[in-house]
């Protein structure tokens, strides 16, 4: 008999996470290392959203338990700001409360999984997706996309691999790691194809405000109404505000969903710390001004980032056009000479990067995608031009 279960034997560390606590080790042992792993914004949480937390604290209120599903007046907010950006009714029985968008996915994935049913996964995928199927009994199917599309699944590839055994599709768009976002054509379409197939949707938003460009942020279900009741959002104030470490995500989806999520709550996390839902509730409902400063700085740099990755003999880089990750094919660098070594994989080319020019990238393989790497922007101007000049002149 092992001494760890074989549901927990069999899920590894955050790659994402790995990188970034492998960068500060070496950062803290004196080596001036630029990391491009992580993926959260390098702003300080807006001061008027600190400020609520603080009077939160003062408040016997939030000293006590709180229900497992969130304040009420912070599910409620959640369903009006949702309603109102995109057209879709909703009330605060739709809405859970969760610990992190991580938590809105595990959650998700436990209330609609059963052991044996398949999860479509378009691949490159964030890297936390199939542990949360797995963990949910559920087996990851996954589907290719490539470079030349733009890393966008079609509903020819999605058919192809359907099967009786099909309950859920993993959709997300801005994409995390690829920064695709998909037309609002392309998702109706997707949508209308979950409809007909009777398949769930699972629909990662955490990005929705983090487009560029031309790009146009599209919600599922508001473009399709009758995949209402076949669909869960997945959102938080992580990446949008500057809280990551706040931990406070969220589901939107129909009652019984909602309600599944908040009994597993009860009996695993029970409520989010309430200190935090004070600060996520001044977030949803306070002004915008502070999120667009960032993400006009967030513009700035994926142009930056692009025209030098692309600038590199060897890598093909799509234009991110949404959060804050920008994705390359590097398979045109793999087998050639980089300073002293010749890597043959992109966790080769990784590894090379970081022992050669102290920076700290994640590669492909982490997101199901061997032969890229994922580079966050999230980062200063100054430490993003550097680490690309490392790059560049390691490249000759």
């Amino acid at each position: 008999m092992s001494r760890i279960s074989s549901r927990l034997a069999d899920i590894s560390e955050s790659a994402t996470m790995a990188i970034t606590m492998r960068a500060s080790a070496l950062r803290a042992e004196g080596l001036p290392i630029i990391g491009f792993g992580a993926g959260e914004p390098d702003f300080p949480t807006p001061g008027h959203i600190v400020e609520a937390a603080i009077a939160a604290c003062a408040d016997p209120r939030n000293h006590r338990y709180t229900p497992a599903g969130g304040l009420l007046e912070l599910r409620e907010a959640v369903a009006a700001t949702t309603a109102r950006d995109r057209g879709y009714p909703m009330e605060a029985r739709n809405v859970v409360i969760t610990p992190g968008g991580k938590g809105a996915v595990f959650g998700a994935m436990a209330a609609l999984l059963d052991p044996g049913d398949e999860v479509i996964l378009p691949t490159p995928y964030w890297v936390s997706y199939p542990s949360a199927a797995a963990l949910a009994g559920g087996v990851t199917v996954t589907v290719p996309t490539a470079v030349e599309s733009g890393y966008k699944v079609t509903v020819a590839q999605l058919e192809q691999v359907r099967t009786d055994r099909t309950k859920l599709l993993v959709f997300v768009s801005p994409s995390n790691p690829t920064g695709a976002v998909y037309t609002p054509d392309e998702t109706a379409a997707i949508g209308r194809w979950a409809v007909e197939h009777g398949v769930w949707v699972l629909t990662d938003e955490i990005y929705d405000r983090l487009v560029y460009g031309d790009a146009v942020f599209s919600s599922m279900p508001a473009l399709v109404p009758e995949l209402a009741d076949s669909c869960v959002i997945v959102n938080g104030v992580a990446k949008t505000f500057a809280m990551t470490g706040w931990r406070v995500g969220w589901i939107i989806g129909p009652p019984d969903v909602v309600l599944a999520v908040a009994r597993l709550q009860s009996h695993s996390t029970s409520n989010v710390a309430n200190v935090s839902q004070r600060a996520a509730l001044a977030a949803v409902t306070g002004p915008i001004e502070p999120t667009l400063e960032m993400h006009a700085a967030f513009d700035r740099r994926r142009k930056v980032m692009h025209r030098l990755l692309t600038s590199i003999e060897g890598v093909v880089c799509p234009e991110p056009m949404g959060a804050f990750y920008a994705f390359p094919d590097v398979t045109g660098l793999l087998g050639r000479p980089l300073g002293g070594a010749t890597p043959g994989s992109s966790m080769e080319l990784a590894g090379e990067l970081l022992e050669q020019a102290n920076i700290a990238v994640v590669p492909g393989e982490a997101f199901g995608a061997p032969g890229s790497l994922r580079l966050s922007f999230a980062l200063s101007d100054e430490d993003l031009e550097e680490g690309l000049a490392r790059w560049i002149a390691l490249s000759g």
